[in-house]
């Protein structure tokens, strides 16, 4: 059984070319044109789902985004052939203590001697 938003995003999807998207506000006006705004998370939950179904893609700057890590704004559109999610780019603060360069190490050891 699929749900209103499923539905309402396939239809608004169909009759577009390949590649063109949707923005999650087009979905949400279309199922509910008075309470839009409430829809939004409940579009993003959906397309989160459908993603990780392979049925949509979640892009993000025209590149397909990780539906498990995506920010920001974002579009929805069928998937094509070739679509590669790029792993996410480490942070500074996702790095551990244990990551970090040991600085004698870089200068060739612990006693300074060059390797």
């Amino acid at each position: 059984m699929t749900s209103p938003i499923e539905e309402t995003l396939f239809a608004l999807l169909a009759p577009l070319a390949p590649g063109k998207s949707v923005g999650p506000e087009d979905v949400a006006r279309a199922v509910d044109p008075e309470g839009w705004r409430r829809m939004l998370p409940r579009v993003r939950a959906e397309a989160r789902g459908l993603a990780r179904l392979g049925k949509i893609a979640i892009t993000r700057h025209g590149k397909p985004a990780d539906p498990e890590t995506f920010k920001g704004v974002y579009r929805l559109r069928l998937p094509m052939e070739g679509d590669v999610i790029a792993p996410p780019k480490p942070r500074a603060s996702d790095m551990d203590a244990d990551d970090e360069e040991d600085p004698d190490l870089a200068q060739g050891g612990a006693d300074g001697d060059l390797i």
